[in-house]
């Protein structure tokens, strides 16, 4: 696959370090700020379905036989014990380039379309079936974000709604390739012919991970990137929020900005560890911990307020 974004950054020379915040500094805080919102959200899920108690084997073959009668209750019983199941396989795929919340939700889809097609007369449990499902539309998603990596935001968010209707589709019919763009934009309420677009813009971009023949180690998006700048809106955008974390800086009490200044390496300082702000403060390392994790909250609220995502800067 072709280098990303951050590989092609490093070829050109580095920068001295000015008195504002810093580019690099600025994606790592608004990364960190989403990160920490995510992971409550998240928390928040395994909490809830960790309430939800497993079954005994006499209990899955009952609610699978119910199932298979039409059975909504047994469908719901059997779905919810087998949440923590995709929460176990979705961790094996994080750093990826997808969320650890999309994965749950792409390998909770793989779950449902396990469940209608389990027969529970074949002798085996249903996480042993239900497993190989649930890879299945996990690593989809993944290879997805893979050729998608280069898309603008805007299209990427319209091309995994669709995709996500298209697995719908699919689960519904009880088969790959069911789904036609046709019913693909009925159901999302958008014109065929953009539908059609973004699947074609989709198709386009896995071409740039095509190797050249010059040098099978290069791509042709490499080749691409070594002689195209950023684009302006994305320039206008990452100053955009450049802005609203420097005005954040400075709405924060001494000893939140003096972690967030160092944690990060903004305003012309290095980055460095808990362990070393902790050293330097005189503070706990579990101390300068909270205090970072009180200062993101407030930025992740500022950020929703007005409408910025972390992924319109990176």
């Amino acid at each position: 696959m072709a280098a990303e974004s951050d590989a092609d950054i490093d070829d050109f020379p580095a920068e001295e370090p000015d008195s504002g915040t810093g580019a690099d500094g600025v994606v790592e805080v608004v990364e960190a700020a989403e990160e920490e919102f995510l992971d409550d959200i998240t928390q928040l899920y395994l909490n809830e379905i960790g309430a939800s108690p497993l079954l005994t084997a006499a209990e899955e073959v009952d609610l699978a036989r119910r199932v298979l009668k039409g059975d909504f209750a047994a469908r719901q019983r059997m779905i919810e014990s087998n949440l923590r199941l995709v929460v176990s396989i979705a961790k094996h795929y994080v750093n990826r380039g997808v969320p650890l919340d999309d994965l749950i939700e792409e390998g909770n889809l793989g779950l449902i379309h396990a469940l209608e097609k389990f027969d529970p007369e074949r002798g085996f449990r249903f996480s042993t079936y239900a497993t190989w499902w649930i890879r299945q539309n996990i690593e989809r998603s993944v290879m997805n974000q893979a050729r998608t990596i280069r898309l603008p935001v805007h299209v990427v968010k319209e091309l995994n709604l669709i995709l996500r209707t298209l697995r719908q589709l699919e689960t519904g019919a009880g088969r790959p390739g069911a789904g036609s763009a046709e019913e693909v934009a009925q159901l999302i309420g958008k014109p065929v012919a953009e539908v059609r677009a973004i699947l074609l813009a989709s198709e386009r971009t896995a071409s740039l991970d095509a190797p050249l023949d010059i040098d099978p180690d290069l791509t042709v998006a490499d080749a691409i990137a070594a002689e195209t700048e950023g684009e302006p809106d994305s320039q206008a955008v990452s100053k955009e929020i450049e802005l609203h974390v420097a005005e954040w800086v400075g709405q924060l009490s001494e000893r939140q900005r003096q972690v967030i200044e160092r944690r990060y390496g903004l305003n012309g300082f290095d980055a460095c560890t808990l362990e070393e702000l902790a050293s330097d403060l005189g503070l706990t390392r579990e101390r300068v911990r909270q205090i970072q994790l009180d200062a993101l909250k407030n930025l992740r609220k500022r950020l929703s307020r007005d409408r910025i995502a972390k992924n319109d800067v990176l």
